[in-house]
């Protein structure tokens, strides 16, 4: 037996259709054409992408403002500085500034629910 690596990431959210929103509007992501009702899964590459409903027993307002403490979530852009210009124009929060690294342009931002993103555009 062998695992062989992560094949779907979602965040449990507290208002579904804000974050899908989001992540649509701002971000660019696409939605799946195919959903379970808790969800939304985005037509993303290697790995889906979704946001969802928070599982039953977690409580999201527990762990705010730390969403995700401990988990680095990368997003891949083919021009990360117009997506942070983008994020900026929206009021979005930077967590720290497009900055040249071995992954290109990067930079982080914080989600509607706390989490933060980070954003690279080299592969």
């Amino acid at each position: 037996m062998t695992v062989t690596g992560p094949d779907f990431l979602a965040l449990q959210v507290s208002d579904l259709e804000r974050s899908a929103n989001f992540y649509e509007t701002l971000l660019g992501l696409r939605r799946a054409p195919v959903s379970p009702p808790h969800a939304v899964v985005f037509a993303t590459e290697p790995i889906a992408f979704a946001v969802r409903e928070p599982m039953p027993g977690f409580d999201l307002d527990a762990v705010r403002p730390w969403a995700g403490a401990g988990v680095a979530l990368w997003l891949h852009a083919d021009d990360s500085q117009a997506v942070h210009d983008v994020l900026v124009e929206a009021g979005v929060r930077i967590v720290s500034a497009p900055a040249p690294g071995p992954f290109g342009l990067t930079f982080s931002f914080s989600d509607p629910d706390g989490y933060v993103v980070t954003i690279h555009d080299e592969v």
